[in-house]
């Protein structure tokens, strides 16, 4: 499993990682000129950080995380969410034309959500496939 993470994570990192990865860092610096809006900043790169080296990791609400979280995924909704949202989206597109660029213009849709909010949020290890849910992989259908 670990292999196979190395090859989708540099075949991402090839793709689509590393412009994505760059939004992020630009909206992180952005966020850290403006003293009042550093916790965007550093949830930014968090988030750069998980762009850039998706697979083998998924990201879980945090236990203690609560009302300012909410307030914050607003306001960064408004003023860079939805921009990176848009960046997946139109990412995503030219990936999906190709066979192998498929599941990588998936995985690009599924990272909309956590572009739109990121606070309260962390970055873990997974042995699930990409951005599934803990249980999701092995119930049975």
């Amino acid at each position: 499993m670990k292999l196979l993470n190395l090859v989708l994570n540099l075949l991402w990192l090839i793709f689509c990682g590393i412009w994505m990865a760059l939004g992020y860092l630009l909206a992180g610096v952005i966020c850290c000129i403006f003293i009042i809006t550093i916790p965007f900043g550093v949830a930014s790169f968090r988030i750069a950080g998980y762009v850039l080296w998706p697979f083998g990791r998924t990201t879980v609400e945090r236990p203690d995380a609560g009302a300012p979280s909410f307030v914050g995924n607003v306001i960064w909704v408004v003023f860079a969410g939805w921009w990176l949202a848009l960046g997946h989206l139109l990412t995503s597109i030219p990936l999906f034309v190709s066979i192998i660029g498929i599941p990588f213009g998936w995985a690009n849709l599924k990272l909309i959500p956590i572009s739109l909010m990121p606070l309260g949020r962390e970055v873990v290890p997974s042995d699930q496939p990409f951005a599934a849910r803990p249980g999701e992989a092995s119930r049975s259908w």
